[in-house]
């Protein structure tokens, strides 16, 4: 059976999922944005098989969603970050609060994020780009774009 081509589809959500649509490529970039960068320290943090992680960080690398650079002369690599790649951080952001939200029960939040403009622990939230007001999706009304399909 042959996978559904998400990239193909008219639709951002789905060629966002063609990225980083399966459960391993949001774990490696969230080590990498908090300074993981090496195949050895994703490995052990996430608990993956190489031959996983080998495939996820390639494809991530193709995407262009990640970077290799040489540090030795083996040659070994370390990952990072590409613009791209940095605003996917804001989408795991939006993920996190949701799972703080929902998922992180009694014991609260695993993580906090303190904003380097005000230093004060916040979180991530939706606004519109044009008023500034808070953004939800009962706040909107979607319609065709110049880019849906016929």
């Amino acid at each position: 059976m042959q996978r559904t081509k998400f990239g193909e589809m008219a639709c951002s959500i789905a060629r966002t999922l063609d990225v980083i649509g399966e459960p391993w490529s949001p774990l490696i970039l969230r080590d990498v944005w908090v300074g993981m960068t090496r195949f050895d320290q994703l490995q052990a943090d996430l608990g993956i098989s190489r031959k996983v992680l080998t495939e996820r960080l390639a494809h991530l690398v193709d995407q262009g969603v990640l970077e290799r650079r040489p540090y030795d002369r083996r040659p070994r690599y370390e990952y990072h970050l590409t613009a791209k790649g940095a605003e996917l951080v804001d989408l795991l952001m939006v993920m996190a609060g949701w799972g703080d939200r929902w998922l992180a029960g009694e014991a609260g939040p695993p993580v906090l994020y303190r904003h380097h403009a005000c230093g004060e622990i916040s979180h991530a939230e939706l606004r519109c780009a044009h008023c500034g007001e808070p953004m939800h999706g009962g706040d909107v009304d979607p319609l065709p774009g110049p880019g849906a399909a016929a």
